[in-house]
């Protein structure tokens, strides 16, 4: 059942995260997302075969203790932003700041429910533990500046027109990078996503 509720949580996290990104584009002057149907909680106008389903269960299999994933990125034409490399930066950083306001929200109900004492209320803390974990996952994954990864999106938005080059050499060979920073370079972010976790939730690691 604990895979299943983390399944479930993942799923509405990473869908909540899309339709963020579409949502501040729509903001910004870009309807692809919502011509598209995309602006919608539907998780079934969301999912991603590989990244909602196969790589969570594939690291829950590997027993690496961290399950995250995504889902298929919402739509959005930069021609239609009036500034398209930073409202582009805008729409990108929707997206984590999404899973963060999720641990946010999440850790407060964990730090009330804790507050009570009570140990009848353990296995709700463990679940609300479970959902603001993941979204810091979430968040702080995505934002790892290498393509597709929002991260990338708000870096390049950053750098100048002389660091195209290598801005075209990470889009092209993008996803094979990020393939192998899930497998051997994701422990490079694991003291970050303990310590938010630890500040937004009072829980230590070892706790």
């Amino acid at each position: 059942m604990e895979i299943v509720f983390q399944l479930i949580v993942l799923i509405f996290s990473v869908v909540i995260h899309e339709v963020s990104h579409g949502f501040i584009a729509e903001k910004l002057g870009d309807p692809t997302a919502r011509l598209a149907g995309r602006l919608t909680l539907n998780p079934i106008k969301h999912l991603d075969v590989f990244g909602s389903v196969i790589l969570p269960l594939l690291l829950w299999v590997s027993g690496t203790g961290i399950i995250f994933g995504w889902a298929k990125p919402v739509p959005y034409n930069p021609h239609n932003l009036k500034n398209p490399d930073k409202d582009g930066a805008l729409v990108a950083a929707a997206g984590p700041l999404s899973n963060f306001s999720i641990a946010l929200v999440f850790s407060l109900f964990l730090r009330l429910v804790m507050g009570m004492g009570s140990f009848q209320f353990r296995n709700l803390a463990d679940l609300f533990a479970q959902i603001v974990l993941l979204n810091i996952v979430l968040a702080i994954f995505n934002l790892v500046p290498i393509p597709p990864l929002d991260g990338s999106k708000v870096l390049f938005a950053f750098l100048p027109e002389s660091a195209r080059k290598i801005r075209f050499f990470l889009e092209q060979y993008g996803m094979f990078i990020v393939f192998a920073f899930i497998f051997f370079g994701f422990k490079i972010i694991l003291p970050i996503i303990w310590w938010v976790f630890q500040v937004l939730t009072g829980i230590g690691v070892g706790d």
